[in-house]
């Protein structure tokens, strides 16, 4: 096959960009430091196993109470086992949904972090699956 007509790759490359080592003042200003800590690749910092990760879009507000916000961006991790407490993508009778995984004496319920949405506890005959966990939360500040 001729170069030109070759598919590129759907995989890009690792991009890292400048990382500043001090912390940043959220409150009173305070002198920045003149130099760059390192290269930081978010990639790197925000995702343990590439191959089982992927990226999903919140719709809803549901969980607003632990800072997801309607079209922020959740990092969801297919490898990791739900824990108490855990937040996490499931499917429940055929749809999608995030909330926060609570298992007590072998009772799931997936509780929102919203108090206008009820919780929604697992009961036999319910299709139930944990898709993943939620590792992190991009937001945007527009």
């Amino acid at each position: 096959m001729p170069s030109s007509t070759k598919k590129k790759s759907a995989i890009k490359p690792s991009v890292r960009l400048p990382f500043f080592g001090c912390a940043v003042s959220c409150g009173f200003p305070s002198p920045a430091d003149d130099y760059i800590e390192k290269k930081l690749d978010l990639n790197e910092y925000l995702i343990d196993k590439p191959s089982a990760t992927f990226f999903v879009r919140v719709a809803g507000d549901s969980m607003i109470g632990v800072g997801i916000y309607p079209d922020d961006l959740l990092i969801v991790d297919r490898s990791k086992e739900p824990r108490n407490k855990s937040i996490v993508l499931a499917v429940v009778n055929g749809e999608f949904t995030v909330k926060r995984y609570i298992c007590r004496n072998s009772k799931i319920t997936l509780k929102a972090e919203n108090p206008a949405y009820q919780d929604i506890v697992i009961v036999e005959g319910m299709q139930f699956e944990v898709v993943g966990v939620c590792t992190n939360v991009i937001h945007s500040l527009k």
